[in-house]
């Protein structure tokens, strides 16, 4: 993926998404329930953040050979 400037945007419908910044289109989409938000009380836009922030961290892993995992065709439970 070409580098490029990324944001964070909460929509009017609730749904968090990862985007370019020149670009309309949702890289990544997060939607957390009411009761996840209830839980989270109402810190759900920070537990966002940090996910964004994580999965773009092991993307540049994966890109830089930094990271080896093996995936198999059988359904996988993650965690």
């Amino acid at each position: 993926m070409p580098t490029s400037f990324l944001e964070i945007v909460e929509l009017p419908d609730g749904r968090i998404v990862l985007r370019r910044g020149d670009d309309e289109e949702a890289l990544v989409t997060l939607e957390f329930s009411e009761d996840a938000k209830a839980f989270l009380l109402g810190q759900h836009i920070e537990v966002a953040k940090a996910m964004f922030n994580l999965g773009v961290q092991m993307a540049g892993s994966m890109a830089d050979g930094d990271y080896e995992h093996e995936y198999s065709d059988e359904p996988r439970v993650l965690h």
